[in-house]
């Protein structure tokens, strides 16, 4: 009697670690699947907002009732607010503040015209961080009819590669840049600051 008690606490208490585990890590982990399944099936946004060139507010909301924010993977656009990133590329680069935020400007026009209003689809990149420090989700990001707009803005001279962080489309994303520079387009072109902003890729 005493050792079928013995077995059934045990077999209770298996159970009830099983429960706790699903209940706690699989079934949270399964939700974030099922997020990313609805990204990669072809899910559409709207890019309700066009915060700066590598930034975008999305019409959709997270759980807390915020619009999502979406920060493109692989590259980077001049800084056109007060940041310490802002900081940061007057103090490598020694360019006026002023004209980098005129960069970041006019990156920002370029892009709104590109993407704002649009509807997208959001891809991650499998096996990486889901969101910045920011709570940015982290995302490459197509419009309906398959334009690459990460590779689109560097491709048109509106952005650097971000080589910081090797994520997979990057050697794709380099490539559109130097093609961009070899042929001066957007703010690679006439436009003074950017050539003096090599490497912004690289904070």
């Amino acid at each position: 009697m005493i050792k079928w008690t013995l077995k059934a606490v045990v077999t209770i208490a298996v159970l009830a670690l099983v429960v706790y585990f699903v209940w706690n890590y699989a079934i949270p982990k399964l939700s974030e699947h099922e997020q990313r399944q609805k990204e990669t099936s072809k899910a559409l946004y709207t890019v309700k907002r066009v915060i700066d060139g590598d930034t975008f507010e999305m019409d959709a909301k997270d759980e807390n009732g915020k619009y999502l924010r979406v920060r493109l993977l692989g590259i980077d656009t001049p800084e056109k607010f007060e940041s310490s990133k802002l900081d940061k590329d007057v103090e490598r680069t020694g360019k006026d503040k002023k004209v980098i935020q005129r960069l970041g400007e006019m990156a920002s026009d370029y892009v709104k015209k590109l993407a704002e209003g649009k509807k997208v689809i959001l891809e991650p990149e499998p096996n990486y961080e889901d969101k910045d420090v920011y709570g940015r989700l982290l995302r490459y990001i197509y419009l309906e009819d398959g334009t690459f707009i990460n590779k689109k803005i560097v491709e048109d001279g509106y952005g650097n590669a971000f080589r910081k962080y090797p994520v997979s489309k990057l050697n794709e994303i380099i490539k559109a840049e130097n093609e961009a520079r070899q042929n001066n387009r957007g703010l690679w072109g006439d436009v003074e600051g950017l050539k003096q902003l090599e490497g912004t890729g690289k904070k």
